[in-house]
């Protein structure tokens, strides 16, 4: 379990409603069923306008990544390269198939199936860079799905003031009414702007923290994978990759950045 996540959300949701308590309001104040009707079903409804159905459903299914996923373990992963990259120098490649096929993570299953099955590696680093670069539009399409609701929520919570404080212009003559009305009428800005800042624009961000974890721990797989094609020895494999994590590790850029700039090395690396 992700504990920042249910902490910080935990410290969120206090920290207003203990000011609203030390202020001397109460938390039914706040609990109105029609602005929170308003707020959540008109950005229910503004996201499926703009989001294709399939994305809008992959995105409710990734909802459990923000609190429950698993971390990376680049220890147990180079374990599992190097161990194959021994094998394979001295019995050749052929000969860790059977390894292969019981391997875990099926990025590295794939990889390594299409190098037995006698691929060309410039093909499989093409076709696993490819695989890589959809994985992550698709789950940059997942994320925007919440980033647009973030972007929807506040302005639909002032709608909702709006047609809150139309129903008290109605009641001038009332002034202890009007000023009761006004009060539930703001209500719905604040079931906008906090559902806006404290859900759906952190479920975005994480979302997007987990895509670049995966397309790191993928990259990673690719460069151990290929580096067993190309009969590299074991601890020439280890320095490589280890590099490789501690690149990641400090790295400030996205993944698809950096994959460019990798390119554009190797493609120096090779007019030299």
């Amino acid at each position: 379990m992700d504990l920042a996540t249910v902490l910080g959300l935990a410290v969120a949701v206090g920290a207003i409603l203990g000011g609203l308590l030390l202020e001397g309001g109460k938390i039914t104040d706040i609990g109105q069923l029609t602005a929170a009707m308003i707020v959540l079903g008109g950005t229910l409804g503004a996201v499926m306008v703009t989001t294709p159905v399939e994305t809008l459903k992959a995105a409710v299914k990734k909802l459990p990544q923000v609190v429950w996923n698993p971390a990376s373990n680049y220890e147990s992963l180079l374990d599992d390269i190097l161990n194959l990259s021994a094998e394979a120098r001295k019995n050749r490649l052929i000969a860790i198939d059977n390894q292969v096929q019981e391997l875990p993570n099926p990025f590295l299953k794939k990889t390594l199936s299409m190098a037995i099955d006698g691929t060309d590696p410039k093909v499989i680093r093409g076709i696993m860079e490819l695989e890589i670069c959809a994985d992550e539009k698709r789950g940059e399409a997942e994320a925007k799905v919440f980033e647009s609701a973030g972007g929807y929520a506040p302005t639909i919570g002032i709608i909702g003031a709006v047609l809150g404080l139309i129903q008290v212009m109605k009641h001038l003559e009332d002034i202890e009414a009007v000023g009761h009305g006004i009060a539930v009428a703001f209500v719905a800005t604040v079931y906008g702007v906090a559902v806006a800042n404290l859900v759906f624009l952190p479920i975005a961000n994480k979302l997007k923290s987990r895509v670049h974890h995966s397309v790191d721990e993928k990259e990673f797989l690719l460069e151990g994978a290929m580096a067993i094609v190309e009969g590299l020895h074991p601890n020439l494999i280890r320095h490589k990759l280890l590099a490789f994590a501690s690149e990641i590790a400090d790295s400030a850029g996205e993944p698809g950045e950096r994959r460019a700039a990798a390119r554009a090395a190797s493609a120096v690396r090779s007019a030299a």
